[in-house]
């Protein structure tokens, strides 16, 4: 039996936050040789563990939707304050970072996260249930982000090439930001119901979750969690340089390194959603992917408007020809599989193409 220094909290989810920040610290900065490249990536894996452990906590004491919420919010800021950080930084390499790591997310969320989460949880359960009032707002407001986002500036003209006027940013850091803070209203305020899980079986699996923690323990796992959040993506970006050498090394486009560093980052994501449709729990799943492609969108564009302000050099925000066939067939495959509110094995072998498709196609444009 494990045992507990915090009621619910076992020793080991204490333990390996601060273990991975100290990693975080010791590898910061640093070319990485063989022993701390390890250490960086064990680092990496278990704050992955942790964070899901501790966000299971608080979405258990606090309810969904706002569980789901939380892990997505918390994984975006720390993405969005790094995304904001490396463009500081990287001059004109950094044009299309924001760009091509925002449409990354969204295409890991809605077929990577979503298909695997379909087809884990289509294999135990064979057919799931979902409320489809939830699903496709989500999907509608998604699509709405990325076309007013990442396909209008391949088309405007106040500026040349795929970007946008200083007015236009701003006019589209407003509108990302209305409408994910009115998704977000619906979802934990006036249609919280819709987004609640199907089943209400919370320890039919035996989990051992079926008492809430208390209030200590849900606020001392949201402290930890945020330590593992810092730690992923610091350890992400740390390997970065070595992924960046690989990736040159096998003569692949630089543009897999920023594919690379979102699966690392969404990780937490992934786990949770997995565990959740083993749980018979598919709309939690789906909280997961849809609210974290949407906190990317609406989080990160009003972010980078802002700091335009400062930041040099050019923003490329307008997707290539290749990308938006990508994100119409996303949009289309999407909505035939939340039309009918169920789901089976099929529908997430095809999502799990797509996403295929999408890291196939980085590699080999």
């Amino acid at each position: 039996m494990t045992t507990t220094v915090i009621q619910g909290l076992p020793r080991w989810s204490l333990a390996v936050p601060p273990l991975a920040f100290v990693v975080l610290l010791l590898s910061w900065g640093r070319d990485l040789g063989a022993i701390l490249l390890i250490l960086v990536c064990a680092g990496l894996g278990a704050a992955v563990i942790a964070a899901v452990h501790h966000a299971e906590v608080v979405a258990h004491r606090v309810g969904e939707p706002f569980g789901t919420l939380i892990l997505a919010l918390a994984v975006t800021i720390i993405e969005v304050a790094l995304i904001v950080t490396l463009m500081a930084s990287g001059g004109e390499k950094a044009a299309s970072l924001a760009r091509d790591t925002v449409f990354a997310a969204v295409m890991i969320t809605c077929n990577g996260i979503l298909g695997l989460a379909l087809v884990v949880g289509s294999i135990k359960h064979h057919v799931q249930e979902f409320r489809i009032q939830a699903s496709t707002s989500a999907l509608a407001v998604m699509t709405a982000l990325v076309t007013l986002s990442l396909v209008l500036p391949t088309f405007t003209t106040s500026a040349s090439g795929p970007r946008f006027s200083s007015a236009q940013l701003a006019f589209a850091g407003v509108t990302s930001l209305v409408m994910y803070g009115v998704f977000v209203f619906i979802q934990t305020i006036r249609h919280r119901d819709y987004f609640l899980p199907v089943t209400a079986d919370d320890d039919k699996d035996g989990d051992g979750h079926a008492d809430a923690p208390s209030g200590k323990v849900a606020l001392f796992s949201l402290g930890l969690l945020f330590v593992c959040l810092i730690a992923v993506v610091g350890l992400a970006k740390t390997v970065s340089p070595k992924l960046e050498s690989a990736v040159e090394s096998a003569g692949a486009p630089l543009a897999v390194v920023g594919v690379v560093i979102a699966l690392l980052v969404l990780l937490p994501e992934t786990v949770a959603a997995v565990r959740a449709a083993l749980r018979n729990r598919l709309q939690t799943s789906f909280n997961l992917a849809l609210g974290s492609a949407l906190a990317s969108i609406g989080l990160t564009i009003p972010a980078i408007a802002v700091a335009s302000i400062w930041l040099s050099g050019p923003l490329v925000l307008g997707l290539g020809g290749k990308e938006m066939v990508l994100f119409a067939l996303t949009v289309v495959t999407s909505m035939l599989t939340l039309a009918t509110g169920r789901a089976t094995l099929l529908q997430g072998a095809v999502h799990l193409m797509v996403f295929s498709a999408f890291l196939f196609l980085a590699v080999s444009p």
